[in-house]
This record gives structure tokens, C-alpha cells and sequence, in this order.
């Protein structure tokens, strides 16, 4: 069982090297810096062993560390794994390339601490066994990105898009929280496997419907989906590790939610429609913008627009596996995008 806690180990890295940087939030903090980018390969260390295992062992779920169901506990699976991995690399790349950009900034520290700890968020959420945890890692996403977006808090265009992304984000969470209340109670159970399991075997009824509707729903705001897409293309304003970040790691939070619920999504084909016409619609219409663009940065913007469409497409024809390959491939793209030509 111990071994299976090994996942838990990437953010509890991370989350130290965070602290190391608080505590250095100023110009140049060398010794803190190097801590950060030891933290995220410890992490991606970490990721690898995983995987390993993973292949070797097969899925499983580490021990509860809390009560009633309700903690932090690690799951297993070619999911997890697969984003754990993706999300270590792709956040080491981002710290190191962080830690050249913002050389000299005032608040250099701070900045590499709030990196760190959406980084170390972003992992609980992927590798979450239980609902509150998923819950919670899913909100301190969006709340440590917030710090983020408003780095330069002079800027009136930062602190627009900010507030947009906020509004946007509260709405998410609402709908991912009632989605969890409802999977609880039709299943009686916090423990994601447990529920995956009782959704392919067809159980559920009216509430496991309604939480799928819920959960789309809250992934659509999530991946800037047509109409909510407007507070992505506007994160200009942000230093360009953000954009990395954002584009190559959290807005794929809305497909793998997506992913990871395929079985409860199952239940409701009407769901699944609205996903392909969603995604589908904002796949055309955003690379079709995105070919008018003569800005680098918004080009990448709306193509991220049109890539989550795209994904959002995939889930709704239930070609699950095929949308992660896609969070995957695109992640790569995105990170390589944007911190070679930012």
C-alpha cells in the first residue's frame, strides 16, 4: 500500500519547494530557485517511478489519509499516471524557463512559489482517488493561478482578465460541487473507483444523469469552451510562463474531468451530444479566428480555444483514450510554443 502512496510524493515535493520561495519572495533568491526546479525533478522522478510500477503492478489505490472518506488518497491508473507524468515535465520545463524570464523581477520569489503550488494542485487533482480531494485540488487550481494572472496587478488588462477568469471559475466550481453531491448520493460513496465501477455496470439512475450534466458543464467552463472562451485570449498581460502553464497544463483540467468520469458520462447520451456540438462548434470557430491572428501570442490562444474544442468533441463522441492522447500531444506543443517564442 505504500507504495501505491508514492503519487502523494510529487506535491508534497512541490509543495516544499513553494515554501522555500515564500520564504525568498524577492529579487534573484538563488538558493530558493534551485529548491523549486530540485522539487519538480523530484517530482517528475517520482512520476516515472510511478509509471513504472504502473506497468509492472497494475492500477490500484493507496491509503486514506483522512476521515469518512474524505482526504488525500492516490489513484493508480493509466490516467493518473499518464497526467502525472505529463504535468511533472511540463512543470519543470515551465520552472526552469521561469526562473530566466523573470530574472531581476522584484517578486521573482513569490512568482516561483505560486508556480508551484498550481503545479502541485494540478497533480492532486489528476491523481485524486476520492471526491473531496478532487474537489478541493480542483478549486486551489484556479485559486493559485488567480495569483498568478494578477502578478502585475498595475496592469488594468491583467486585472480584467483576472476577474473574468474568477467569475468563470466560480461557476466551474459550483457546478463540479453539486456534481460530487449528487455522485455521492447515488452511489453512497466518495471513492472514485468504487463509482466508476457501479457506473459501467449501468447503476445510478436520474442522479448519476444530472451529476454527468454537471460535470460537462463544469469542464466546458473550465477548456474556454464557446461562449466562456473570451477570459482565454485575453491573458496577455501575464508573464509568459503563465501562458505556458495555462495553455500546456490547466486547461486541460476540463477533458481529463471529462476522462475521468467516461463511465458516469456513458449514462447520458444526451450529455455526450451537447459536448460534440459544444466542441465541435468551438473547434471551427475558433481555428478559423485563430488563422486571422497577427499577434503570436493571441494566434496561440485561439488555437488552444480550438484544440479544447476539439478534445470536448472526442469526450462527446466517447473516444476517451483518443482525448488524452490529445491532452497530451498538445500539452507538448503548447509548452514548446511558448517558451521558445515567448
Amino acid at each position: 500500500m505504500l507504495v501505491l502512496d508514492l503519487p502523494l510524493l510529487a506535491p508534497a515535493a512541490l509543495f516544499a519547494g513553494a515554501a522555500a520561495c515564500f520564504s525568498k519572495p524577492g529579487r534573484r533568491p538563488r538558493a530558493a530557485l534551485l529548491l523549486a526546479e530540485l522539487s519538480a525533478l523530484t517530482a517528475l522522478a517520482s512520476a516515472v517511478v510511478c509509471a513504472v510500477m504502473l506497468a509492472a503492478t497494475g492500477a490500484g489505490v493507496g491509503s486514506l489519509v483522512g476521515l469518512f472518506g474524505a482526504g488525500l488518497e492516490a489513484r493508480v491508473d493509466a490516467v493518473s499516471i499518464t497526467m502525472l507524468v505529463l504535468v511533472t515535465f511540463i512543470g519543470w520545463i515551465v520552472l526552469r524557463y521561469a526562473s530566466t524570464y523573470l530574472d531581476g523581477e522584484d517578486r521573482q520569489g513569490a512568482f516561483t512559489g505560486w508556480l508551484c503550488l498550481t503545479l502541485a494542485a494540478v497533480l492532486l487533482l489528476v491523481t485524486a482517488g476520492n471526491l473531496v480531494q478532487l474537489v478541493a485540488s480542483w478549486i486551489a487550481t484556479s485559486l493559485f493561478l488567480h495569483r498568478l494572472l494578477i502578478f502585475y496587478h498595475a496592469r488594468p488588462g491583467a486585472r480584467r482578465v483576472a476577474r473574468k477568469k474568477f467569475v468563470t471559475a466560480r461557476l466551474g466550481d459550483i457546478a463540479l460541487i453539486i456534481a460530487a453531491v449528487l455522485l455521492g448520493l447515488a452511489y453512497r460513496t466518495s471513492d472514485i473507483g468504487q463509482i466508476l465501477d457501479a457506473a459501467r455496470n449501468g447503476e445510478g439512475g436520474r442522479l448519476a444523469v444530472t451529476a454527468a450534466g454537471l460535470l460537462a458543464a463544469s469542464a466546458l467552463l473550465k477548456s474556454a469552451q464557446f461562449p466562456t472562451h473570451g477570459w482565454l485570449i485575453e491573458v496577455m498581460e501575464t508573464p509568459t510562463p503563465v501562458s505556458a502553464l495555462l495553455h500546456a497544463g490547466v486547461i486541460n483540467a476540463g477533458g481529463f474531468l471529462l476522462i475521468r468520469f467516461a463511465d458516469v458520462l456513458l449514462l447520458a447520451p444526451g450529455v455526450l451530444a451537447v459536448l460534440v456540438a459544444t466542441g465541435g462548434f468551438t473547434a471551427l470557430f475558433g481555428s478559423m479566428v485563430m488563422l486571422t491572428q497577427p499577434s503570436v501570442k493571441t494566434s496561440l490562444a485561439w488555437s488552444t480555444v480550438a484544440q479544447m474544442g476539439f478534445m470536448i468533441f472526442e469526450c462527446g463522441l466517447a473516444l476517451f483514450p483518443l482525448a488524452l492522447l490529445h491532452i497530451v500531444a498538445h500539452s507538448l506543443y503548447k509548452a514548446h510554443a511558448s517558451c521558445s517564442g515567448g
